[in-house]
This record gives structure tokens, sequence and C-alpha cells, in this order.
């Protein structure tokens, strides 16, 4: 059970009491072992949770990989494979057992980490997955800063000067972002920053000059460039990740900021909040100590979507730009049928999605004891 919180005269000022009424503070005469069982079924609730959704996940993509009109044995031995050879594909491939029985093998082998082998590289998918994510992390990092340091103060802003210039120019600033093609931000970005301005590096991860220079360590060009002391390569670096980084920011600046407008108009109408302000407190102590404090829980859920959309949307993003990651990884091999390579990019996404979740449920603990 988790503890529970009271407002005093509506000012917003809390003291916690237990689930029996008791003050928080006072010792809590649950055994140990009960308390260690129930965090213990806490833990295997959560397991057994991601447990389900990821052999639904696994179950839906290998459905949808046998069901597209792509024929998996042409992909792999080409149209002009003897009668003889396709069925020997066949069954090798198992193609001839029932869908379910099928299923069982593709599930045994996902589970020890076999994604099967790429049509494309001729290289396992789970080593391209290793060597292509990287690149997607690094760029859906960046890019979910850039939209919680500039989003979430915007819509604090907005909120506090609700109905002013301010507040209008936000909102509007919000709807571009959030209505606009990210493919045409990306295609005008590169025309003015990088064609008629040449203030951003083009199209790539790094400069022709500056391919593998640097050891991969982390995968991630940033790091591994000051790992290895090579300053030159790590600003060239950013000046090819700032401008598609700043795209997908603006996107979720879009969302961020929205969301945060709302939840503070939500707050900032509250009763606690006026008695604050009767009392005398700044105004600074009542948005942002007060007000903010009590959203803190909602928009983790925003941030943790915002940032999970941004690894698993910037497919667009990273095709203009040609972003050598995830996105593009699964997209050259949708275009050329290289089933293997689609499922397991598509389990590997939506893993990302279901942990991220995962970890904003933790978080909801730190920030709120009351979700236990």
């Amino acid at each position: 059970m988790s503890d529970t919180t009271t407002d005093i005269e509506g000012g917003g000022q809390r003291l916690p009491f237990s689930p029996t009424g008791s003050p928080a503070g006072a010792p809590d005469a649950t055994p140990a072992w009960e308390r260690v069982g129930g965090i213990g079924l806490k833990i295997l609730t959560t397991i057994g949770s991601i447990a389900v959704t990821m052999v639904g996940l696994l179950f839906l993509t290998f459905i949808i990989g046998r069901v597209m009109p792509i024929d998996p044995i042409i992909a792999v031995l080409g149209e002009r494979a003897s009668g003889s050879a396709y069925e020997a594909m066949r069954l090798e491939m198992g193609l001839d057992k029932p869908i379910i029985v099928q299923f069982g093998y593709y599930l045994w082998d996902v589970m020890r980490g076999d994604f099967g082998v790429s049509r494309l590289t001729a290289r396992p998918v789970f080593d391209d997955i290793v060597r292509v994510f990287p690149a997607t992390f690094e760029l859906a990092t960046i890019g979910t800063i850039i939209g919680v340091v500039l989003g979430v103060p915007l819509g604090v802003l907005a909120a506090v000067k609700k109905g002013t210039w301010i507040d209008h120019v936000s909102r509007v600033v919000a709807l571009v972002g959030y209505s606009m093609p990210i493919f045409w931000l990306g295609l005008v970005g590169l025309l003015v920053f990088y064609g008629i301005l040449g203030w951003v590096g083009g199209p790539g991860r790094q400069g022709i000059f500056f391919v593998d220079i640097v050891p991969t360590v982390t995968g991630l060009i940033l790091i591994d460039s000051l790992i290895d002391g090579k300053i030159d390569v790590f600003w060239d670096a950013v000046s090819h990740i700032i401008l598609p980084a700043s795209i997908l920011g603006y996107f979720s600046l879009a969302y961020i900021s929205r969301m945060t407008r709302s939840f503070m108009l939500e707050q900032l109408s509250a009763e606690y909040i006026t008695t604050a302000r009767v009392k005398g407190m700044s105004e600074w102590a009542v948005v942002w100590r007060h007000a903010f404090g009590n959203i803190k829980v909602p928009l983790i859920t925003v941030i943790a979507l915002s940032y999970a959309g941004l690894l698993e949307g910037s497919v667009l993003t990273e095709i203009i730009f040609s972003w050598p990651g995830i996105g593009s990884y699964i997209t050259t091999a949708l275009l050329s049928a290289d089933m293997n390579a689609v499922l397991g990019g598509t389990v590997v996404v939506g893993l990302v999605f279901v942990l991220l979740n995962v970890f904003s449920d933790l978080l909801y603990k730190v920030f709120d004891p009351r979700a236990q």
C-alpha cells in the first residue's frame, strides 16, 4: 500500500498519512516477509506483463510477415529458382509446417537472439541492429533533450500568461510543429541551412573524410570521438546531427509544450493555488514549486511517449538526411523484401517502447510515493 497526502487549508502544503490514517512517519507494523513478498510479486507481475506484451508483438509481426504478398523463398533464391530448389528451401525454412508451429520456432529463435540473416547484408539481423541502433538512439535522445528543455518552459509560460500574445505565439508554434509534415521540414531545413547558408553539415552522420576514423566503443559518434580525443571529428558530427535533431526536437517540443500548458492550466485554476497567492507566496513558488510540482507525474508519461515516438518514428527524418539508423534500415529492408530484417527491427523498436513505458512507471514511484 502507498502513502497518501492531504491538503492543509487548500494551500498546497501536504501532510503525509499512512493508509490507516496515522502519520507516515509512524513505524510500519507490516511484517518484513510480507513487504518483501509484495515487492517480489510486483516484480514478477511487471516481468510477466512485459513477456505477454512482447509475445503478442512477436505474433503480430510474424503473422504480418507471412500474409504480406512477398514470397520469402523467392526473396532468398530469386525468381529463376528451379522447382526442386524452391521445394528444398521451403522445407529448410519450415514453411511446410502449420503456422502456429512456425511461430513457435520463430519465438524460440528470437528468445536466443537469433532474428535470422539479412538478405541485403548477408549478416545476422541482430548484428545489423546492434550496428544501426546507436545512430537512432543518439538522434532521438538529442531531439528529446531539445524538446524537453524548450517545450516545458514554453508550456509553463503559456499557461501563466494565458490569453496574452505570449500564449498565442506558443500555441501557434506548437500547432505548426505538431501538424507540419516532418519530411517537408527536413527538406526545407536542408535547402536553407545546408544548401543556401552552409551553417550545418549535409546528409549523413559524418563527412566523407571523417568516416571510420574513430574506433567504435559505444556506437555513439559524439561520445566515441571525445573518448578518442578527435575534436575535429566531434564537431563534424555535431554539424551533421544538429539539423535532424532540431527538427525532431521541434516535433517533440510541440507535443510537450502543448501538454505542459494543459496540465498547468488545470493546476493554476485549483483552489490551493488561489490560497497560496492570498497568503502572499511568491509567484515563482506558486508556479514552480506547487503547480509544476503537481504535474511532474503526468509529464513523465508525455516525455516518455515523445521519446519512444522519436525512436520509432524518425524513419522519414533518417531517410531525408541519409541517417544510418534503424528506421532507415527497416525501410530499406522492406523495399527489398528482406523480411528477417523488417521483423527483427520491428521487434526491437517494440521492445524499446515497452521498456520506456516500464521506466516511466518506475519514475512515477520516485516523484509520487502514492503510486506504489
